[in-house]
């Protein structure tokens, strides 16, 4: 009999139902305050990736994040924050689900099964070996994931993955595995929950020292950022006061002649 992954493994609490809101809440929250010690564990190898990343992308490659279900969607939200923050192109970073665009909202039955989609996937996407492929899979046994990883490092590609298992074939087919062992679920097999909220952690942790590394960000302050709103107006007039000491009108002229805080401040110096 195959070994029970620890993600499937017998949640810590049982009769769910017969607890109150109260007593559902706190378990939970009981449950989640492990998941940063969990992560922790995994610094030396996310920095090992990221030491990687940083020269591939600043030659022109780009980074993929690849994944299905929660894990993809997790995948597609680190991955569209990344132009917003950092004013960074929107092909730069990518995330990518299987199933497709569709999968994001609903979920598209046996997509993650075909094992070959995935790398089709990439391709469609002008991959090529300056690029990054970070598979996300909580299981670490997903077949569109591990096909495109597997395919991505046989093309010269950096890779990586995100799995909250030990000793997973997508482990064994990159080059970076990052294991975020969080343990069993507050309902069991759910890795919505702790799993997810691992993942996105690190999902965080990468983009954003990858993206401080390739100079999209000064002393605190994201600089680059697009200013799509006007609360982000706002936040870059501030900036520019702060960093030039001007005052708010200044810094409303100036913001709005250069497009951008990096190049108010650059003209101002």
């Amino acid at each position: 009999m195959a070994k029970k992954l620890l993600t499937e493994s017998d949640s810590n609490y049982d009769h769910l139902e017969k607890m109150t809101v109260l007593e559902l809440l706190e378990n939970i929250n009981q449950e989640d305050q492990t998941v940063a010690q969990s992560v922790e564990k995994c610094i030396p190898e996310i920095e090992k990736l990221v030491l990687e990343i940083v020269p591939r992308m600043e030659q022109g490659g780009k980074l993929f994040y690849i994944g299905a279900g929660t894990s993809g969607r997790l995948g597609i939200v680190d991955a569209s924050e990344c132009p917003p923050t950092f004013g960074v192109p929107h092909d730069l970073v990518v995330g990518l689900i299987a199933g497709g665009d569709g999968a994001i909202r609903k979920a598209v039955e046996f997509a993650e099964d075909d094992s070959k989609q995935g790398w089709k996937d990439l391709k469609q996407h002008g991959i090529n070996s300056l690029d990054i492929v970070i598979g996300i899979a909580a299981s670490g046994r997903t077949p569109y994931v591990i096909g495109a990883v597997e395919s991505a490092g046989q093309n010269g590609c950096l890779t990586g993955c995100i799995t909250c298992n030990e000793n997973t074939k997508l482990a064994e087919v990159s080059a970076h595995p990052i294991e975020a062992l969080v343990g069993p679920e507050f309902v069991t097999g759910s890795t919505r929950m702790k799993a997810g909220t691992a993942q996105k952690l690190i999902l965080n942790m990468i983009s954003t020292s990858v993206m401080i590394k390739l100079g999209h960000v000064q002393g605190n302050k994201m600089v680059d950022m697009q200013l799509s709103n006007e609360k982000l107006v706002e936040r870059g007039i501030k900036m520019l006061q702060e960093h030039l000491s001007i005052s708010e009108e200044n810094a409303k002229q100036l913001l709005a002649k250069y497009g951008s805080v990096r190049r108010a401040i650059e003209a101002s110096q």
